[in-house]
C-alpha cells in the first residue's frame, strides 16, 4: 500500500527549505551534508528523504520557489500613478521582497552554479523577466534619453539592482521603514542624480 502524505506535508518541506537555506548559506552548499540539515531541522535523516531524495533536489527547491516567487511578485505587481511613481513602488517592492530572505538570497549568489545546466537557465530566466520589468520601469521614465540606448539602459538598470543588493549584503536585519527610505534614495539617484536629492 502507498505511503499517504501527510496533511502538513507541503508546510514540512517548507520549513526543511528554510533551515536547509540556512545551512547552505552559513556552511556552503559542497560542506553541507543531508545529516547535517536533518539535524539543523530537528528531524532524523531517514525523515528528510521522505521529503527530498537529495541535497541536489532541495537546493532547486530553495532557488525556484524563491526566485519564481521574487520574479512574480515584482513583474505582477500592480503599480500606478505617473512613471515615476510606479517605479517608485516597483524598486521599494524589491527591497521588501528581499527582507526576510537573506540565506535564499546568499544560496543564489554562491550555489546556483551547482545545478545543472538546464536548471541553471530556468532560474536565469526568472532573473531575467525581473531584470525586464525594472528595465521597462525605468525606460518609461525617460523613453527619450535613456529608453533610446539600449546599453545605458542596462547599464541604469544594471546600476540600479547593484544598489539594491548592495543594500541586502549589508543591511540585512533592517526594518521594513528602512528600506522604504532607501528605496526612496535609489530611486531619486536614480531619475535626478545626486543633485535631485
Amino acid at each position: 500500500m502507498a505511503r499517504t502524505i501527510a496533511k502538513d506535508h507541503e508546510e514540512k518541506r517548507g520549513q526543511i527549505l528554510k533551515q536547509a537555506a540556512k545551512v547552505f548559506a552559513t556552511e556552503g552548499f559542497d560542506r553541507a551534508s543531508m545529516a547535517m540539515l536533518a539535524r539543523e531541522c530537528g528531524i532524523s535523516k531517514a525523515n528528510i528523504y521522505h521529503y527530498y531524495e537529495s541535497k541536489d533536489a532541495i537546493l532547486l527547491d530553495i532557488l525556484d520557489s524563491y526566485l519564481k516567487k521574487l520574479r512574480d511578485d515584482i513583474c505582477g505587481l500592480k503599480a500606478t500613478g505617473t512613471p515615476e511613481q510606479r517605479l517608485r513602488q516597483l524598486i521599494g517592492a524589491v527591497l521588501l521582497a528581499y527582507q526576510g530572505q537573506d540565506h535564499e538570497h546568499q544560496v543564489q549568489i554562491n550555489a546556483m552554479g551547482a545545478l545543472p545546466e538546464d536548471q541553471q537557465n530556468r532560474m536565469r530566466s526568472y532573473q531575467r523577466d525581473l531584470v525586464r520589468c525594472v528595465s521597462d520601469a525605468i525606460q518609461a521614465c525617460a523613453p527619450d534619453t535613456v529608453g533610446q540606448d539600449k546599453a545605458q539602459l542596462r547599464g541604469v538598470t544594471m546600476s540600479v539592482f547593484g544598489m539594491l543588493n548592495w543594500y541586502y549584503m549589508w543591511n540585512t536585519g533592517s526594518g521594513t521603514k528602512a528600506r522604504e527610505d532607501y528605496a526612496e534614495l535609489v530611486c531619486s539617484l536614480t531619475l535626478r542624480g545626486i543633485q535631485g536629492l
